[in-house]
């Protein structure tokens, strides 16, 4: 080979290289950047899948919450949500107390029997919310401040049902806890999520139910991310996160809830609780 088509192939791979070091990073320089503060990824993608995993539960308790979410963000995949309860208890005529009593959340009317109140309140956690279910009815209990002040000291799901008792106590217009009580569980309820890449059914309890209260800025945007990383490929989300741990619908009720505020942000919501049925109006 002569020396001069050896220099010229010599300089073509010089050419080559520099153009080579030069690109790769506008190619990759991209994925390097961080995501925007505003909205982590694929909140919107998950969503879907969460309403695809929800949208033919059987589940009481799951279908009083879709209705209210239907209610809050208009997803219609829940809009016979209510009636769906109605048919379960229809269908189980013996289906209770705790039925009957929390059926309020979707359908304003008191359908209660005598002594449901008295059984509901024989588990702590119901006995926390139904009161403040209503309260705009049967008044505040004797002690019912103090009673939701003990709870929070017990920590876990009866913290966050006194968020939720707080909220409906709100949405119904009564008065039992004082600003400084509710800051206080405020916090108490943000500091049940720890920074650790496990997500639980407690800390989404926590997470949504801060956003229902209108106190979402106390929810760590970390939280958020690991929330997304660890749904399930179904749509779900497992009471606890892990690897090959199924998906539980309770708990993926509450990853949806928490998203869809973060999707749709706004400064009000309509209530988490139905409304009263309007009183219809005689003709002049």
């Amino acid at each position: 080979m002569r020396v001069g088509n050896i220099k010229k192939s010599l300089l073509m791979v010089c050419v080559i290289i520099a153009c080579c070091v030069v690109a790769v990073p506008l190619v990759i320089q991209p994925a390097l950047q961080p995501h925007s503060n505003s909205e982590p990824p694929d909140v919107h993608k998950a969503i879907t899948k969460a309403i695809n995993y929800l949208k033919d539960t059987d589940k009481p308790d799951a279908l009083l919450m879709l209705n209210a979410i239907y209610r809050r963000f208009g997803i219609q995949e829940f809009a016979n949500a209510a009636k769906r309860y109605d048919q379960i208890m229809a269908d189980n005529p013996y289906s209770g107390p705790t039925l009957r009593v929390f059926r309020r959340i979707a359908v304003h009317d008191d359908i209660r029997q005598t002594n449901d109140m008295t059984e509901v309140a024989a588990y702590q956690l119901d006995s926390i919310t139904a009161p403040a279910l209503y309260c705009d009815v049967d008044g505040i209990p004797t002690n019912y401040n103090q009673t939701l002040l003990n709870d929070i000291s017990d920590g876990g799901y009866y913290v966050t049902h006194v968020l939720l008792a707080c909220i409906w106590i709100k949405e119904n217009g009564c008065n039992v806890l004082g600003s400084a009580q509710v800051e206080s569980v405020y916090q108490s309820t943000a500091s049940l999520i720890d920074n650790d890449p496990v997500v639980t059914d407690l800390e989404l309890e926590a997470a949504a139910f801060l956003y229902v209260a209108g106190q979402g800025s106390r929810v760590n945007q970390n939280f958020v991310d690991e929330v997304l990383a660890t749904q399930n490929s179904d749509g779900g989300w497992s009471e606890t996160s892990g690897s090959g741990i199924v998906s539980y619908y309770h708990a993926t009720v509450l990853g949806l809830l928490l998203l869809l505020h973060i999707e749709y942000p706004a400064s009000s919501y309509p209530p988490m609780l139905a409304p009263p049925t309007p009183t219809p109006t005689s003709s002049p």
